[in-house]
C-alpha cells in the first residue's frame, strides 16, 4: 500500500519544503532513452514501443541498477533541458508517481538536478494521468487486457525499496511492452 506521504504542492509557500526535500533526496544514475520532446517511445532494450501523437515533455529513461515491479528497468524522468538519448546523468530522485499498466504497477522516479517547482510537479501528474488513458487505448488496440491508471504520488525512496537490484545476467523484460 502506498504511503501517499508526498503530495504535489500547489502553493508557492511550499517551495521551501521542496528545497528541503531535494537536499535529502537519494541520488540515482539515469540513462536517457527518450529525449525531451521526442515522439518515439523506446523501451529499455532500445526498440521502439510506439510513435506518440504527442511529444514527451520530459527526458525519460531508466535507472539501470534496478528492476521495477513489472520486470523492466526502473523508470525515471529527468526534469530540465533536453538531454540526448544515451546520456547517463546523476540526479536526485525527489518523488515517484505510480502508473498501473495492464494491471502491473510501474513506479516512475521524478528526478532533477535542482529543486522542482510546484508547477513542474503538477505538470508531471497531469502528464501521467493523460498517459495512462492513452496507454489504455493502445493496450485495447493491442488486445492486452488489464487496468491502466495513474495511481498517485509516493516517496522516491519507497519506489527504490520496491525495486530489485538488477541481476548481472538481466537482458530484457519478460513481459512484452
Amino acid at each position: 500500500m502506498r504511503s501517499h506521504a508526498l503530495k504535489p504542492p500547489f502553493l508557492e509557500e511550499c517551495q521551501s519544503a521542496l528545497e528541503s526535500a531535494f537536499a535529502a533526496a537519494p541520488e540515482v544514475q539515469v540513462v536517457v532513452e527518450i529525449p525531451r520532446w521526442s515522439f518515439l517511445k523506446r523501451g529499455s532494450t532500445g526498440e521502439i514501443d510506439f510513435v506518440s501523437p504527442l511529444p514527451c515533455p520530459f527526458n525519460y529513461g531508466s535507472v539501470p541498477q534496478y528492476i521495477g515491479l513489472e520486470g523492466d528497468l526502473l523508470d525515471a524522468l529527468v526534469l530540465g533541458p533536453r538531454l540526448p538519448a544515451g546520456t547517463l546523468v546523476t540526479v536526485r530522485a525527489v518523488a515517484s508517481i505510480a502508473l498501473t499498466d495492464r494491471g502491473m504497477t510501474d513506479d516512475k522516479l521524478i528526478c532533477c538536478k535542482r529543486p522542482p517547482s510546484a508547477a513542474e510537479l503538477q505538470g508531471v501528474e497531469r502528464f501521467f494521468r493523460f498517459y495512462a488513458r492513452c496507454k489504455a487505448l493502445l493496450n485495447w488496440y493491442r488486445r492486452r487486457p488489464g487496468r491502466n491508471a495513474c495511481d498517485g504520488w509516493d516517496e522516491a525512496a519507497a519506489a527504490i525499496a520496491r525495486a530489485q537490484p538488477r541481476a548481472p545476467d538481466w537482458k530484457a523484460p519478460q513481459v512484452p511492452f
